[in-house]
């Protein structure tokens, strides 16, 4: 998990501060550094997920995803590790 010119993950880190605290029921609630980066992480496996997922559909000439496509991507994501 690296962080670049105040992105984590390709994501800026006020995007994930405020996807963040979009569900927190407390408002003084903080988040350090390390739990941004994560964030970011698990956000850029899921964004490339919904990409590939997709892709997986356009190549089946379908108009949406559905979990089928999603399911035939999830190999391929976990190779990615």
């Amino acid at each position: 998990m690296e962080e670049r010119g105040g992105c984590a993950g390709g994501f800026r880190k006020d995007t994930v501060d405020r996807l963040l605290r979009l569900h927190f029921r407390d408002g003084r609630t903080r988040v350090n550094a390390d739990a941004q980066l994560l964030m970011a992480e698990l956000l850029k496996v899921f964004v490339r997920a919904a990409a590939r997922a997709a892709r997986q559909a356009q190549a089946e000439d379908l108009n949406k995803v559905d979990t089928e496509q999603l399911e035939k991507v999830l190999p391929q994501l976990l190779l990615d590790f």
